[in-house]
């Protein structure tokens, strides 16, 4: 059982990570947040809309995307973190690079979120160890170029969790505290569509590795495969219905794109449960 808060936010109702892509090149909303201020107010709209946590990230992590210097990611994202954090907001930082997670938490963000799980830079897990900050390890094969040839499992749920486990012990040896630490499972992330479906069927099983599991389904392309939309933008019906499904297996976030759209569906599906209770306190 989780019990511990984490980042300041306790596990009692689900918690929601507000997308905020300072790229001009992400697969569902690339170029729509270069202007800083721009993505300041959207992400403080999000945190106003009731977001937890506004994850700012300045480098594509989309199939095939080519690698972003940490000097030019730092550049896009800076002043919006700065931005946010100085209006109170709760920011995480999206980034595989320890130099951006250094100067990112030096700018006001409190968590790090790293798709690579602190494998890629040799000097992430020792910085966030040193910072003693929450961090969100996901599960990733390869890079968003090879990714895909990768996505071959003897079986998706029981690897994914055992490479998770060895993350966490890896994060554990740098020093960082097992109550920092949340799992993701890496939806999308060299798996295939129906790797990606089945992992959230068995998302209860990766419950027992001991840490709350955040779960990143918001437009993704595996919905794409089930749904036959094509246009990320258009899959918001199907990000709602895999969100409330990765919450009733157990996820204990949702990093979504639509805050206002995630938390009314997290409202209904809460009072629809509680018969009795108030619907006005379901989040």
């Amino acid at each position: 059982m989780i019990d511990r808060p984490w980042a300041g936010l306790t596990f009692d109702r689900p918690r929601i990570m507000g997308v905020l892509n300072v790229t001009p090149d992400s697969f569902s909303d690339g170029g729509d947040f270069l202007d800083p201020n721009a993505a300041v107010a959207a992400g403080l709209a999000m945190a106003a809309a009731g977001a937890d946590i506004i994850d700012v990230g300045g480098e594509s992590t989309r199939p095939d995307s080519q690698p972003t210097p940490p000097t030019e990611e730092q550049r896009r994202i800076l002043p919006v973190i700065r931005g946010l954090a100085a209006a109170g907001a709760r920011v995480s930082v999206d980034t595989r690079h320890a130099s951006t997670m250094a100067v990112a938490l030096d700018a006001g963000a409190a968590i790090v979120n790293d798709i690579y799980a602190l494998a890629f830079d040799a000097d992430a897990a020792p910085l966030v160890a040193s910072r003693d900050c929450p961090v969100v390890l996901a599960h990733m094969r390869g890079t968003p170029a090879d990714m895909y040839a990768l996505a071959d499992y003897d079986d998706v749920t029981a690897d994914v969790m055992r490479e998770l486990g060895n993350g966490i012990e890896a994060a554990r040896s740098a020093g960082i505290a097992r109550d920092r630490i949340v799992i993701d499972p890496g939806i999308g992330f060299a798996k295939t569509a129906e790797q990606s479906a089945e992992l959230l069927r068995r998302l209860p099983e990766l419950r027992s590795l001991g840490r709350p599991i955040l779960v990143g389904v918001s437009r993704k392309s595996f919905l794409g495969v089930i749904t036959g939309e094509p246009d990320p933008r258009r899959r918001l019906p199907a990000s709602l219905a895999a969100g409330l499904f990765a919450l009733s297996r157990g996820a204990a976030i949702l990093r979504v794109h639509n805050v206002v759209e995630t938390i009314q569906a997290i409202k209904a599906w809460e009072g629809l449960k509680s018969v009795g209770a108030s619907v006005a306190g379901a989040i």
